[in-house]
């Protein structure tokens, strides 16, 4: 899953990122709400952490500018705790939750998880699909029951999969929500972690459709 961070203090920017990059996640990150804003409008991101309070563009005129270009990725706004205001502010431009800072990284990533999993229409911190079963809050991978030793690509890739279970995914949409910007989109590591996983998973369940993309579901009895 890819994530944006958009706040302007150095130092919260920097915690987000490394929380959410050790959680799993591959993150893109921007200062300034005009960079926030052409990021948030030219990639493609699962969710979406934005400051109110940003400079060269407020954090509201960002969110509506998205909203109006049918960018319609889950955001979180932060917002400060007397500003109650910018809260529904927040809100009636398009944001679908917010925290109020000071905040514990915990929460941020709590909140991210619920608005990744809703977004994808699951209700579970838990997704099943056949003996798999994924679990989002601990970054954990079971096959009946077992613990599946998976790298951080590895496990991006499934978490993907299982989010979008039984739809078709294509290797470019694949590359786009589990790299960061700076990555080579080039390469054929799509098609290499594939096959890692298969094995790994010991059950048929990845099916490649050939000229699309790929589909995980439960397999057949």
């Amino acid at each position: 899953m890819r994530i944006l961070v958009v706040e302007d203090d150095v130092n919260l920017n920097r915690q987000l990122v490394e929380a959410l990059q050790e959680a799993g996640y591959v993150v893109d990150k921007a200062f300034d709400g005009e960079e926030g804003h052409f990021l948030g409008e030219t990639e493609p991101y699962d969710a979406v952490i934005l400051d109110i309070g940003l400079p060269e563009m407020d954090g509201i005129t960002v969110l509506e500018k998205w909203r109006a270009a049918q960018r319609v990725m889950p955001v979180l706004i932060l917002t400060a705790r007397d500003r109650w205001s910018d809260k529904v502010a927040g809100i009636d431009a398009g944001a679908d939750d917010y925290v109020t800072k000071p905040f514990h990284v915990e929460e941020v990533l709590a909140r991210i998880r619920a608005l990744i999993r809703r977004a994808a229409g699951h209700a579970s911190s838990e997704i099943v699909c056949g003996p798999v079963r994924l679990d989002t809050k601990s970054s954990k991978a079971l096959v009946d029951g077992v613990a599946l030793k998976l790298t951080s690509h590895e496990y991006r890739l499934l978490s993907y999969l299982m989010h979008h279970m039984g739809e078709v995914v294509s290797r470019t949409e694949l590359v786009e929500h589990l790299y960061d910007q700076d990555f080579d989109r080039d390469s054929n590591t799509i098609e290499v972690f594939v096959g890692r996983l298969r094995k790994k998973i010991g059950i048929d369940m990845i099916e490649t459709v050939r000229g699309l993309g790929y589909r995980i579901q439960a397999p057949s009895k």
